[in-house]
């Protein structure tokens, strides 16, 4: 829904409105508001494994990056909000503000929980192509030939020195290979 500055100032009740923060800083900007001005805000984040030098290790950032939700009343408290710090400005579509359906917000929150941090871990399975991430066969890739969830410890095969070769890894230290997308004609 959109709104005038007009039509905002004779709401009397909270929405919720989306803002812009700077980037890599939607959680503290969100924190901010909570502490300073008691604003309820939902600053969704994603937590994912990630192949770097080190091996696989684990990043968090915004589901929204460069935005957070904030339920507040416009007419009382948009000048407060928009000079908060870490918040660069309240969307607007030209002269108009857009809020939220509440329910929204709602449908958010049930996957994120009080966190407000959903957890990519995708599950292994036999045949899945994988990337070996730490170890003497750190950058291979390799074909996941059984799991064995009680040791945390996957089999693969892989090709080492020209020829087929089955180990057993560490599920820690292995990331599903992931397949390019394909783009639209």
């Amino acid at each position: 829904m959109t709104y005038s500055a007009a039509q905002l100032s004779q709401i009397d009740v909270p929405l919720w409105f989306c803002l812009k923060a700077q980037p890599k800083q939607e959680h503290l900007a969100a924190m901010g508001l909570r502490r300073q001005l008691q604003i309820e805000c939902y600053s969704p984040r994603l937590r994912f494994r990630k192949p770097t030098r080190r091996g696989a290790v684990w990043f968090v950032e915004s589901m929204f990056p460069g935005y957070i939700f904030a339920n507040f009343n416009y007419a009382e408290q948009h000048r407060r909000i928009q000079s908060s710090p870490g918040i660069q400005c309240i969307v607007r579509f030209g002269e108009l503000v857009g809020a939220l359906d509440p329910a929204i917000i709602a449908a958010l929150r049930e996957n994120t929980g009080d966190e407000e941090i959903v957890t990519i871990d995708p599950q292994l399975k036999v045949g899945q192509s994988v990337q070996i991430t730490e170890g003497a066969f750190q950058g291979l890739e390799a074909l996941i030939t059984q799991v064995l969830p009680a040791k945390e410890r996957v089999r693969v095969m892989l090709e080492f020195l020209g020829r087929p070769v089955e180990a057993e890894i560490p599920s820690g230290k292995i990331l599903p290979k992931i397949s390019p997308r394909l783009s639209a004609p």
